[in-house]
């Protein structure tokens, strides 16, 4: 039963559902989105609770070792963190990922990294700790959240596609560009105005980042439909290495009150980055 719940949750979050019903079990779990204020009360520093990862459904055991800002923390057994590293492919990186934390019957909406870094404490094979960060929660260079973290809160939560569909056209690219980054399929298609094949291209974007952003006052978009907007992108391209892009980003949206969207063909293209199978499957 506890399996059959998990992957009907998967489905559910990438549709953008907050609430998950299991009918024939009678069975309904809620996803919150607490903020970092009060997960900090509820998971205290040596708390136990489950990681799920939303894209595989995969979970694992972890214990909350530090952390002020958000929650530093460890795979609690070797198979803990075999599992984990099954979730990154194998290989430990800094992506963020939607994850889901589950302490009895709460479930609460949070994202992680997958890089062993700094101090751990546990037998686990796990050398250092990671990070979890909850809605609110910063890293510890900044004030501010993370935004690939709320971005894969905002997804395990349920609200993604809400957040983009009012977003500011500066909102939306700053969220299409860490969609490229983390190589999420789910951010990026909610940004664009095309549907892609994205998983293949997204694979050879190692890294990007948007480095600056010409910004226009507000009450000059109110009536605007189309949008160019200037920005300065660095970026690393597998088997091609370090690209820059200074150009425009062009964005759309169908009235006044629509979600802007990326005009994600135009920004793919002349970044060379479009494959011929992303074309033929445009309109499909």
């Amino acid at each position: 039963m506890k399996f059959r719940i998990a992957v009907i949750l998967v489905i559910a979050v990438l549709l953008n559902g907050s609430i998950i019903y299991a009918d024939k079990d009678n069975v309904s779990i809620r996803i919150e989105m607490l903020t970092w204020e009060k997960v900090n009360k509820i998971l205290p520093k040596y708390s136990k609770f489950i990681v799920m990862d939303v894209e595989t459904g995969e979970k694992f055991q972890v214990q909350r070792r530090a952390g002020s800002n958000h929650a530093d923390v460890q795979p609690l057994t070797p198979k803990d963190t075999k599992i984990m590293k099954k979730i990154y492919n194998g290989k430990w990186s800094w992506k963020r990922r939607a994850i889901i934390v589950i302490n009895g019957n709460q479930w609460i909406a949070a994202s992680m990294h997958g890089m062993p870094h700094g101090a751990g404490a546990l037998k686990n094979n796990f050398p250092g700790h990671f990070c979890i960060h909850f809605y609110g929660s910063t890293t510890h260079r900044t004030n501010f959240m993370d935004l690939s973290h709320k971005l894969m809160i905002l997804k395990s939560a349920g609200s993604l596609q809400e957040y983009l569909n009012h977003a500011e056209p500066y909102e939306v690219v700053r969220a299409y560009i860490a969609g490229l980054k983390q190589q999420d399929t789910r951010i990026v298609t909610a940004a664009s105005l095309q549907k892609i094949k994205w998983k293949k291209l997204l694979q050879n974007i190692e890294n990007i980042n948007l480095s600056r952003m010409l910004v226009m006052p507000k009450e000059d978009l109110t009536e605007e439909l189309s949008l160019e907007i200037p920005v300065e992108i660095d970026m690393v391209v597998k088997n091609a290495g370090r690209r820059s892009f200074k150009g425009k980003v062009n964005l759309v949206r169908f009235s006044p009150y629509g979600a802007w969207k990326v005009d994600s063909i135009k920004f793919l293209e002349e970044n060379k980055l479009l494959f011929k199978d992303n074309k033929k499957s445009l309109r499909g």
